[in-house]
């Protein structure tokens, strides 16, 4: 693999856990970045935001795991069942990962609802689809309908190898679908159908509500010291 230029950045209030402070390493934005690379890197621990790509690097805090799921592997558990039950009839469509105004607005009613005291309550549309999207990476929008009406947005990164599950946001009044839950499933199964070994997941953190939800989808596997580990439950 090519020597890759990182920058790191100064220390700063973790965003999952209080009272920590948090750093991390990024890619130089002078490096060309492009889908392959970026393939290796992930399988590295690195993750995108943006057309940024980075990794945690906090000396005293090993908190935040990438984290992986072998596709062929997955058996869903009873809840996962019941979520594809669910949504049985819940139509996705897979969309470039351009701007749309529906898009948009189903990301503020989410961001409003479900993250009212978040930095991303005001995200103009430029900010919206710069933090989303990507100039160099192969993004897709999947669209999911559920009676007709969209329900909820998935942003998917499609790697040589995998599928990387970069966001989720979704209409509140479809709670009852469990549409997060179920653009993972789905996620999987397109990966399965694809061919391809890996649905990465981002990082999980245990101590944290909003990302040790990861740690319900087996096996599971944590990039530790370096490697890439099965967790245990």
């Amino acid at each position: 693999m090519t020597t890759i230029p990182l920058l790191i950045t100064a220390p700063h209030p973790c965003s999952y856990l209080e009272g920590e402070q948090a750093q991390s390493a990024f890619v130089n934005p002078s490096f060309g970045l492009n889908t392959a690379v970026y393939s290796q890197l992930i399988a590295r621990g690195f993750r995108r935001s943006g057309d940024d790509v980075y990794c945690p690097y906090c000396p005293q805090c090993s908190q935040c795991v990438p984290v992986r799921l072998p596709v062929a592997r997955f058996k869903p558990d009873r809840r996962q069942k019941r979520c594809l039950q669910k949504n049985q009839q819940t139509k996705a469509i897979i969309k470039p990962a351009v701007f749309e105004q529906a898009h948009y607005d189903l990301y503020l009613r989410y961001q409003n609802q479900r993250h009212a005291d978040g930095n991303m309550v005001d995200t103009s549309p430029a900010e919206y689809i710069k933090f989303l999207g990507s100039s160099w990476c192969d993004t897709q929008f999947v669209e999911f309908f559920c009676a007709g009406e969209l329900a909820a947005v998935a942003i998917v990164d499609r790697l040589d190898d995998a599928l990387s599950a970069v966001y989720t946001f979704f209409d509140p009044k479809f709670s009852g679908y469990s549409p997060g839950v179920y653009a993972v499933l789905w996620q999987i199964q397109y990966a399965q159908q694809q061919g391809l070994e890996w649905l990465y997941l981002g990082f999980w953190i245990a101590d944290c509500r909003k990302m040790n939800y990861k740690n319900q989808y087996r096996p599971l596997q944590g990039f530790i010291d370096q490697r890439w580990v099965f967790l245990e439950k």
